[in-house]
């Protein structure tokens, strides 16, 4: 049985690598604002909305280390160490943080809303937190600017929208999942 559970384990994680790879050619460039706009974060809001923790944290640890030796996963096909140390290394490696966060936060999936404020804290909040730094240092050399910061807060209405759809499907997933689960059980 353990066999199945880390075989289920890493299914799921490659699932979610790669639906991560698919949603950072979601991206829009805005002049104004400091990094673009990616469907990267509703894949770490969906990631730990639907899995385990070990099983998101193993899905962003692999996107990200697919992502650094050079396979093409990271926003519009991006790869490379290049990226990672860039202005907006500090967005994907608080991907890996913010998964796991929003996992921890969930319960048992089933409460859209205990799956919203789960999202919001680990997929907004997390990689907020270790992003902006990230991006102040990597454009001013210093931990934090305000110009920067603050423009940073035009992402939130387009996140809180990702939050939503997240909960949504995090919530029939899971209970789909449950649904499944308690069927072979039977």
């Amino acid at each position: 049985m353990t066999g199945n559970k880390y075989l289920r384990d890493m299914m799921y994680a490659a699932i979610f690598t790669g639906l991560m790879a698919v949603l950072g050619w979601i991206s829009i460039t805005l002049p104004i604002l400091p990094a673009p706009i990616t469907g990267q974060t509703i894949g770490v809001m969906l990631a730990g909305a639907i899995l385990t923790p070990r099983q998101a944290g193993l899905s962003m640890a692999t996107y990200i280390a697919l992502g650094a030796v050079g396979l093409p996963v990271f926003q519009k096909g991006g790869a490379g160490l290049a990226y990672l140390t860039g202005p907006t290394g500090g967005f994907i490696i608080g991907f890996l943080a913010g998964a796991i966060v929003i996992s921890l936060l969930k319960g048992n999936g089933k409460n859209g809303f205990r799956i919203g404020l789960a999202c919001i804290v680990g997929g907004i909040l997390v990689v907020y937190a270790i992003g902006i730094p990230w991006l102040c240092f990597k454009k001013t050399a210093s931990l934090f600017s305000w110009s920067l910061a603050v423009s940073n807060l035009a992402f939130i209405p387009g996140d809180v929208i990702k939050v939503c759809i997240a909960s949504i499907i995090g919530v029939r997933v899971n209970k789909s999942l449950e649904y499944q689960i308690s069927a072979c059980n039977s």
